[in-house]
């Protein structure tokens, strides 16, 4: 019985091994992403950007949109729902 005893405290260290790795990569991906807005913000561009992590320029496009473009919608939409109010 010991044979499954070892077997089950491999599974349990594997199992705890994978949900550590887990966090550390999500703690990782938030990190990323922060500085990905951050550079948008400073004025980089996604296909810059996808260069330096070597992710696709959608992918860091979508993480971190144009902050212009995104107020400019957003102005936009409030005065397209005000001119079909009228």
């Amino acid at each position: 019985m010991s044979g499954m005893d070892a077997l089950d405290q491999e599974i349990q260290n594997a199992a705890r091994q994978r949900t550590d790795a887990e966090r550390e990569f999500l703690r990782a991906d938030v990190h990323l992403k922060e500085l990905l807005v951050k550079g948008r913000a400073a004025g980089l561009g996604p296909s810059e950007m996808a260069k330096l992590t070597g992710f696709t320029r959608e992918w860091v496009s979508k993480i971190a949109p144009d902050p212009k473009k995104s107020r400019q919608g957003a102005a936009q939409r409030r005065l397209d729902r005000l001119s079909d109010d009228s």
